[in-house]
C-alpha cells in the first residue's frame, strides 16, 4: 500500500510541473462523529490534489493526503491504553462546481487506503463547500466518511487550501 501512495504523489508532482493548471494544497482539522467519537479525539489532514477546468463552471480531478486521527487521550488509563491512532491515505477523484466567484461545492470519492494496523480501508466520500479568500486561497467545510467493514469513519472538518499555478517560460 505504501508503494501506491508514493506512485500518486509522484504522479501528481510530475503532472504539476508539467501542466498550467491548479496545484492544490491545503491543511484541514476537525472532529470524529459516530463511531469513531469515543476512541478518537481530533482528527488533522494534508490535501493534495490536482484540478482541470473544463470550463468556467465545473472541475473534474485527483486527489489525495493523509488523515491521522489522534487517540483519546482523556479517558480513564484502562480505555486510553488500547486505543490507536487511525490513518488514511485517500485515492479520490475530485469535482468541483462553481455556481459563482467565490463559491465552489463538489465531492471527492474513491478508496482510503488505511496504514495503522488492523485498518484495511474502505470506500471514501468527501462532499466539500468551498468559499476563496483570495484568487489562490480557499477555506472550506467537508464531511469525510470511509465506510470500513463494520463502522464508519465520520469526521466533520475545516480547512485551508491554496492553488499553486505553473506557467511555461
Amino acid at each position: 500500500m505504501k508503494h501506491i501512495f508514493l506512485v500518486v504523489v509522484f504522479a501528481l508532482f510530475g503532472m504539476g510541473s508539467y501542466a498550467q493548471e491548479g496545484l492544490k494544497v491545503g491543511l484541514h482539522a476537525g472532529l470524529p462523529i459516530n463511531d469513531f467519537n469515543d476512541e478518537i479525539s481530533l482528527m488533522a489532514g494534508l490535501d493534495l490534489g490536482y484540478l482541470w477546468a473544463l470550463g468556467e463552471v465545473v472541475d473534474l480531478g485527483v486527489s489525495t493526503g493523509l488523515i491521522y486521527g489522534f487517540k483519546e487521550s482523556f479517558q480513564s488509563d484502562e480505555l486510553a491504553e488500547g486505543l490507536t491512532d487511525v490513518q488514511f491515505v485517500p485515492l479520490a477523484a475530485s469535482v468541483r462546481i462553481w455556481p459563482s466567484n467565490s463559491f465552489s461545492f463538489g465531492i471527492d470519492g474513491g478508496y482510503g487506503l488505511g496504514l495503522n494496523k488492523g485498518n484495511e480501508g474502505g470506500i471514501y466520500y468527501r462532499p466539500i463547500i468551498g468559499f476563496l479568500l483570495g484568487p489562490m486561497t480557499e477555506i472550506n467545510l467537508s464531511y469525510t466518511g470511509i465506510q470500513l467493514e463494520n463502522r464508519t469513519w465520520n469526521t466533520v472538518t475545516l480547512g485551508f487550501l491554496h492553488t499553486f499555478q505553473f506557467k511555461d517560460y
